[in-house]
């Protein structure tokens, strides 16, 4: 009988001390797998059928994720280009609310528009600082700099009481913790993180009359029938969520597709607690060394001040994490063993 030690073991094997999964994940042998097939498939000239089935079981595996109807998810290649998407289908003059440096990718595309109000607040008084008016709040779930994690009940409730919508990017916490997109009017995803997907996969949850979004980046992959939406605008666009897809990028998505299937083996609540025990267990190591991390209860990952600059120096020894404006942030998934924190801890003693 398989275990989640067992499973996982069998999918990965890092050849060195690998605490960045808030930069990108591992992929499985699954997956590694299901990319070589699919370079296999294009190399031999073979119909690219199974290719275009990989995207919409992805999304299928999405949708279970975010506990919403697949017909709700649209799948796409970045978190800029989702959050571009809900930025252009705002009206001029719109407030838009958002947490202070919070990821660029779910931030910018509202900057750039230039004729909106946005309004940045400290995370922790963002469910306080909706108020009339406000048409939106863009907040990460968790922050990729140092791991907080936002009190999203809160702001829904706070956003529901002021009839503004809610925009959640759930890229540094899907696969570890709990996603559920029906509370909030849209959510996003890379999948390249704790997804442990390749690089140039995303999802968008939105809700089931669409939210007001306007479809501004439909192609051919939009209409209802795709095969024949290929010429000229697109002439019945797709009932569903799928109005919002761009053309995907096929051996990118049959990879997510294997990575989805694992996490859905074991289990988001499994990898939860195996993930913090793990960032715990390394907080606690840090207070015996006299270092105290930011605070983030919670989180899988975890921001110590003053270390940032030794990053290089771990990579050398085969400890990879980050340097975050001077911070180091370790991230703790699946993959990772007590002893991995325990070789971290020991390169950062006196």
């Amino acid at each position: 009988m398989e275990t989640f030690e067992s499973l996982v073991r069998a999918e990965f094997a890092p050849k060195n001390t690998f605490l960045n999964t808030a930069s990108s994940g591992l992929l499985p042998a699954r997956t590694v797998t299901a990319l070589q097939e699919a370079a296999l498939i294009r190399a031999e000239g073979r119909p690219l059928d199974p290719l275009f089935q990989d995207v919409e079981a992805a999304r299928a595996a999405f949708a279970r994720l975010a506990g919403v109807p697949v017909a709700r998810v649209a799948a796409g290649a970045s978190v800029s280009t989702h959050s571009g998407l809900v930025a252009a289908s705002l009206p001029p003059g719109a407030e838009v609310l958002t947490a202070e440096d919070d990821f660029t990718s779910v931030v910018n595309p509202f900057h750039t528009r230039g004729d909106l109000k946005v309004r940045i607040v400290p995370l922790e008084r963002l469910a306080d600082s909706v108020r009339p008016g406000t048409a939106l709040v863009a907040v990460s779930a968790a922050q990729s700099a140092d791991g907080r994690i936002a009190d999203l009940p809160a702001l829904r409730d706070a956003a529901r009481a002021h009839g503004a919508r809610t925009y959640v990017d759930f890229s540094q916490a899907a696969g570890w913790f709990p996603v559920d997109a029906e509370s909030y009017d849209y959510t996003v995803s890379t999948t390249f993180k704790w997804l442990l997907g390749p690089h140039g996969a995303a999802f968008l949850a939105v809700p089931e009359d669409f939210g007001d979004l306007k479809p501004v980046l439909a192609g051919w992959v939009a209409g209802e029938i795709p095969w024949d939406s290929c010429y000229g605008p697109v002439a019945e666009l797709a009932h569903s969520a799928r109005r919002f897809d761009i053309s995907p990028a096929l051996f990118t998505y049959a990879g997510t597709r294997s990575s989805l299937e694992l996490l859905e083996e074991l289990g988001v609540d499994a990898v939860r607690a195996h993930d913090l025990a793990l960032a715990d267990r390394f907080r606690a190591g840090l207070a015996d060394l006299g270092h105290a991390p930011l605070p983030a209860p919670g989180s899988a990952i975890v921001s110590v001040p003053g270390l940032g600059g030794r990053q290089r120096e771990l990579s050398a020894a085969g400890i990879e994490v980050s340097d975050r404006a001077g911070n180091l942030r370790a991230s703790f998934h699946l993959y990772n063993t007590a002893a991995d924190v325990d070789r971290l801890l020991d390169a950062l003693s006196p």
